[in-house]
């Protein structure tokens, strides 16, 4: 009996029937999955989509429902912000950085406006209107944010700064689970059949084609033929220690992952079909509380007392600096014009305080000279609108000078640091995964968090890339996989 494993594609040859048919059969029921399904459906394929938990959901059910899109959406246009394809195009690219797959930033550029038309015409309802400031979500059901760096150095001098986050209408926190509902209910009026609680444990393979795939069904093995291919959507692998040990070591520092059933499976799937796994030691991370205004204003310093960071930036950008810090925490320092309590979530208490920025210094024990310098630097320069170090911009930029002043410490494992993995398949944009040659393996198609996409730098991470590199990307997946 050949063994069952996700490292090695079961032989075609050992599949005594096949339980299930379909031309593309869809893993995982989260955007990614919903968006490939629905979209091979709409060219007349029969999909299945097979789920591991009860119903849809996945990490994009956990997000705000917020999509990066840009190139002068009605949104933008209407607040009075103008943005092309080419000005979206070199902030993904910066925001990329060294791991950047210029060919999907690129065509997601140029087909962002379609894509959002597209969005809208599975049912996502958008308001349009903008909302200005610095938030992590709206509390209300507004569309229009800045959701990433791109007011803020170094971006603003690559790309006209311009809000490209876009929120589904939903009052509150927590978009993610209607967007998920809403392409759910396309997905089945297209007539994808969803088979729930049924965990994918092996790809089949014949000859050098992935044919299909070994789902488990009420504690049995249930063999799925999928005649043009299988798409891969099963999220990350922040939720399997053994990966993050083997792939991504700094995570282990952090102690709130942000993800559903995110094992990893898909990955190694992928990668026991002869994938390609790339970019497995990036991760975001983010301790949001600490970002709205005013406390953006705010200095951050590691435990030399030493800045690291432009702290108008997104709040993921800061906390991914801030976790390359030495030591195990980092500290926020406000003024008394500054300071508000942050919320109890955010696990940060108060670790020093003084009338002056020496006492603050003693209180934190740093050496004498080390932390009174940086600021008396920094507000020095702040007076002047100025910031030579790392190019904070004014507003935010304001000098610390009113006292009492207080230091807030971050801690990486006792504050709420919520990470969750980047690395994944290598894919073509086009959806196939690919082997070290860069050639695609045969009937085998990836999207969303198994796979490594726009949002592919922690340090350069936006709110809504995820969602837009799943939804565009699994879509294009779909399309690929049902054209056989």
């Amino acid at each position: 009996m050949t063994d069952i494993s996700l490292h090695t594609p079961y032989p075609a040859s050992a599949v005594a029937a096949w339980d299930f048919r379909t031309d593309v059969a869809v893993v995982g029921f989260g955007a990614a999955g919903a968006c490939a399904a629905i979209e091979a459906a709409e060219t007349g394929a029969r999909v299945m989509l097979f789920e591991r938990g009860s119903g849809s959901g996945g990490a994009s059910a956990l997000s705000g429902g917020e999509i990066y899109i840009g190139g002068g959406t009605d949104a933008q246009r209407a607040a009075g912000f103008e943005d092309s394809s080419e000005a979206l195009a070199a902030y993904l690219k910066a925001a990329g950085g060294p791991c950047a797959d210029e060919a999907k930033c690129d065509l997601y550029a140029r087909e962002s406006l379609a894509h959002y038309e597209w969005l809208k015409a599975q049912g996502i309802p958008y308001r349009g209107n903008y909302l200005p400031g610095k938030h992590i979500e709206p509390t209300d059901d507004s569309t229009l944010i800045w959701s990433g760096s791109e007011a803020a150095a170094p971006f603003c001098d690559i790309a006209p700064p311009t809000p490209r986050g876009h929120v589904i209408r939903h009052m509150g926190w927590g978009g993610g689970r209607p967007l998920v509902d809403l392409l759910e209910a396309r997905a089945r009026a297209l007539g994808v059949e969803v088979v729930t609680d049924a965990r994918a444990v092996a790809l089949v393979r014949d000859g050098e084609r992935i044919v299909g795939l070994v789902v488990r069904i009420d504690n049995q093995n249930r063999f799925v033929r999928a005649e043009r291919g299988v798409i891969l959507c099963t999220g990350g692998f922040v939720m399997n220690e053994d990966m993050r040990r083997r792939y991504c070591p700094e995570t282990l520092r952090l102690s709130s992952p942000i993800g559903d059933q995110d094992d990893g499976s898909g990955i190694e799937m992928g990668m026991g079909a002869g994938g390609d796994a790339i970019h497995m030691e990036q991760f975001f991370t983010t301790c949001p509380w600490t970002m709205p205004e005013p406390q953006a204003c705010g200095v951050l310093v590691n435990r030399a007392g030493q800045r690291f960071i432009n702290e108008d930036c997104y709040h993921g950008r800061v906390s991914r600096f801030a976790v390359d810090q030495l030591g195990e925490r980092v500290f926020l320092l406000l003024d008394n014009a500054h300071f508000s309590q942050p919320l109890d979530l955010a696990g940060m208490g108060i670790a020093g305080t003084g009338d002056t920025w020496e006492e603050v210094e003693a209180e934190l024990e740093m050496a004498p000279g080390t932390l009174s310098a940086t600021m008396a630097f920094y507000n020095a320069h702040a007076r002047e609108g100025a910031d030579p170090l790392f190019g904070k911009r004014p507003p935010i930029l304001t000098p610390l000078d009113q006292g009492p002043f207080v230091a807030l410490e971050m801690h990486f494992r006792d504050s709420f640091f919520s990470f969750f993995t980047l690395g994944g398949l290598r894919t073509s944009v086009d959806g196939e995964v690919l082997d070290r040659a860069g050639e695609p393996v045969a009937g085998l198609f990836a999207a969303g968090r198994t796979t490594s996409g726009l949002p592919a730098w922690g340090h350069g991470y936006s709110s809504g890339m995820s969602l837009a590199d799943c939804t565009y990307f699994g879509r294009r997946a779909g399309r690929r996989a049902a054209a056989g």
